[in-house]
């Protein structure tokens, strides 16, 4: 069945809810209000993705491996700390990159030392591409680590996919190319990702799906996954723009469309839970998934602070009471939005369903206004129910959109499949010509929850009463 990582989480053990209640990356329903923060302390990469271009100092990119400043760790412990003072939502510290969180286990897990030290309330996370996996099992279990990514792109054990992906691995002081380099990185990855469940870590595995080359094949890895016992799966389009430098940008491999992530996300969740609200974030990410403020916490607010002061700064008491009111306004939010989120089958009584897309500005609820929109929340919904599907990305808001061409241009064309929209204001003009291209803009639910609200809006599109009776 498909579903987000939010849709079965009250089937599951206590324990596993527990560990991912407030991790915006496990939890769906999370990430509308418990932030992140990653540290660029792991620079060297032992693998090399033709996906993948590590840049620094590139402040206009979302994606994952770019960066702006390279921390020490003692420089990424202090700005944790800065961070989790000001941001008091954050309940996540993710080693990313801009290179590999295990081919630095020095910098990696210095960090996070020093940072359990100071913080010992945050969630401790790191990401890999699996191929030293096996080695820092011991080490993330000490530093109780028990939240890990790992990027897995095929299952193949001839290596003929995986030489299509990675030219090559460094590995026990050798380089390795083509087909062999890519059974030596699977080997391990299987080997790390079997170690980890044995020992009790969460594995959320991240595929990139890449026209042409693994799109058909990720089902297959999807079943792999389901049989070691990874928690989660995360399909992630790849971004393949010239400008970004990777070798498939260079060589016309094109960017994923939403519509083949939805296709490959339909097949892979028949076999595993999927992560569905990924933004592929920078090495240097700070706040709620889909937002980044890490420009605001350079290194020159936090260099000249010494760690007393910064642990004062942190003030763990003013967090938890902060963190107290997220939950009591989530246990609120969660019975307005309670019996609508449904799998595929159940959504509609005559198999009839629509995209519906939202404006938020978080919390979990429809607070955004359509002009300055730069991404929506993609939901599927028929008459009895809803399924998150995906977030889209505009390439520029409506109030700010390229000069002497149609602002809403850009827009329709990423909503080309959406029927409905729900936002909290929108113009007459934008309006209309939504209208004209076949899409109802509704803002009758501004500042209601968005679960709910999408279920009595499709409800309204189809001419039924707005709500679903109770059997």
């Amino acid at each position: 069945m498909s579903c987000s990582s939010s849709g079965n989480e009250a089937f599951m053990p206590d324990d596993i809810k527990e560990k991912i209640h407030n991790h915006p990356c496990y939890s769906e329903g999370a990430h509308h209000h418990y932030a992140r923060i990653h540290v660029a302390v792991a620079p060297a990469c032992n693998i090399q993705c033709n996906y993948c271009n590590r840049k620094y100092d590139c402040s206009n990119e979302s994606r994952p491996g770019v960066t702006s400043e390279r921390l020490t760790p003692e420089e990424a412990a202090k700005k944790v700390l800065l961070v989790g003072g000001e941001v008091q939502r954050m309940s996540v510290l993710g080693i990313a990159g801009p290179g590999d969180a295990l081919a630095n286990p020095k910098k990696t897990f210095e960090t996070f030392g020093m940072v359990r030290q100071f913080a010992p309330d945050l969630k401790l996370c790191l990401s890999t591409n699996g191929l030293e996996l096996p080695t820092f099992i011991d080490e993330m279990v000490e530093h109780n680590i028990d939240h890990i990514t790992v990027t897995i792109n095929s299952v193949d054990t001839t290596g003929e996919i995986g030489s299509q992906i990675y030219p090559w691995i460094f590995y026990n002081n050798k380089r390795y190319y083509g087909r062999e380099a890519a059974q030596i990185l699977l080997e391990r990855q299987l080997e790390g990702m079997k170690k980890c469940v044995e020992k009790g870590i969460l594995i959320k595995a991240n595929s990139v799906l890449i026209p042409g080359i693994n799109d058909k094949h990720l089902p297959e890895v999807s079943k792999k996954l389901k049989e070691i016992g990874v928690f989660l799966h995360n399909i992630m389009p790849i971004l393949s723009e010239p400008e970004f430098g990777t070798a498939f940008a260079l060589n016309g491999v094109p960017s994923a469309t939403d519509q083949e992530q939805m296709a490959v996300q339909e097949a892979c969740g028949m076999d595993m839970k999927l992560m569905q609200h990924c933004r592929q974030c920078r090495a240097d990410a700070v706040g709620l998934i889909g937002e980044d403020r890490g420009a605001e916490f350079t290194k020159d607010t936090f260099a000249g602070l010494s760690f007393d002061e910064l642990q004062i700064k942190y003030d763990l008491e003013a967090r938890q009471a902060a963190q107290a009111k997220i939950e009591e306004f989530r246990f609120f939010l969660d019975q307005a939005n309670e019996r609508v989120r449904k799998e595929k089958e159940e959504l509609s009584s005559d198999g009839h369903t629509i995209l519906v897309a939202v404006t938020t500005a978080g919390e979990g609820m429809i607070n955004q206004h359509f002009g300055s929109v730069k991404e929506f929340l993609i939901y599927e919904a028929g008459d009895r129910g809803i399924r998150f599907i995906h977030h889209r990305k505009v390439e520029a808001e409506y109030c700010a959109g390229p000069d002497g061409t149609n602002p809403l241009q850009p827009i329709l064309d990423r909503l080309k499949d959406v029927k409905l929209i729900l936002t909290a204001k929108i113009g007459g003009c934008p309006q209309g010509d939504l209208a004209a291209a076949r899409i109802v803009a509704d803002q009758s639910y501004a500042y209601a929850p968005i679960e709910a609200s999408v279920l009595k809006a499709t409800r309204k599109y189809f001419n039924l009463p707005e709500e679903l009776e109770v059997n």
